[in-house]
């Protein structure tokens, strides 16, 4: 199929894909950007495939339609990458649906980075976890910095949006376990949580942790010992340690 070339700032195709940096767009044309050939491996169905002009050849696209190549200055204003492989995708949202959240869940409250993000969903994806809770104001699942840290990832799970009421009627009507990760006196050994039927279990924000609202609300409250003179661990670390010692006791 032939593919379609860009070559100027004014074309209304290039200042689409450049407005989807942006997550007010992103959420408005229900699409977002992902970088690298690896991510097609994963998920072979864009919407659209575009490609650096001097590195078109890299690829072998012939048999998909809505294929573009931007020149060179002009990719290199959308890449997010500093040595892009030359190849931009744009995927369409999931259509989110509250019934594909099933079973045990991860539930994220106000996370901000996009790299901690990406580097969670990727650790769910790996011990098995389809389905994350996010707190309106975590950062957007489909920030470029977050679809790139979660290594395809992102195919993978079930995403919801709630505020704190939303949340806690779902958790109530669901009957769901909540155990909370906090820094409390009287938080258990995170070794030591008693797992239900159905649990959601709760990180919170880089630098205030979990707000007071979903603590009040927690059956229990769970904490990493701290041997050494850190504060706390990255949201990231602590997500891997507690689900990996979540799948351990899942297994008991």
């Amino acid at each position: 199929m032939a593919s379609r070339v860009i070559l100027s700032k004014e074309n209304k195709f290039y200042k689409l894909i450049k407005k989807l940096k942006d997550k007010k767009y992103r959420e408005k044309e229900r699409a977002f950007l992902a970088e690298g050939f690896k991510i097609f491996e994963l998920n072979k169905n864009p919407k659209y495939i575009i490609l650096k002009n001097s590195m078109q050849n890299k690829f072998d696209f012939s048999s998909y339609n809505n294929k573009y190549i931007f020149e060179d200055f002009l990719f290199d204003e959308i890449t997010s990458q500093e040595n892009s492989q030359g190849v931009i995708f744009v995927y369409e949202y999931p259509s989110p649906n509250i019934e594909n959240i099933l079973g045990d869940i991860v539930i994220l409250d106000q996370v901000q980075d996009p790299g901690n993000l990406g580097t969670i969903i990727r650790t769910l994806d790996a011990i098995g976890l389809k389905s994350l809770i996010l707190i309106k104001g975590t950062v957007d699942v489909y920030n470029e910095k977050t679809v790139r840290s979660s290594m395809g990832s992102i195919f993978n799970l079930n995403f919801h949006y709630m505020n704190y009421d939303e949340l806690f009627s779902f958790l109530e009507e669901k009957n769901y376990n909540i155990i909370s990760t906090a820094l409390d006196d009287d938080s258990v050994d995170y070794t030591q949580m008693r797992l239900k039927e159905k649990n959601a279990i709760v990180f919170g924000n880089e630098g205030n942790g979990i707000s007071k609202k979903i603590l009040n609300k927690s059956n229990e409250k769970v904490i990493i010992p701290i041997y050494g003179s850190a504060e706390s661990l990255n949201v990231g670390i602590a997500v891997g340690v507690v689900m990996y010692k979540y799948i351990e006791l899942k297994k008991l």
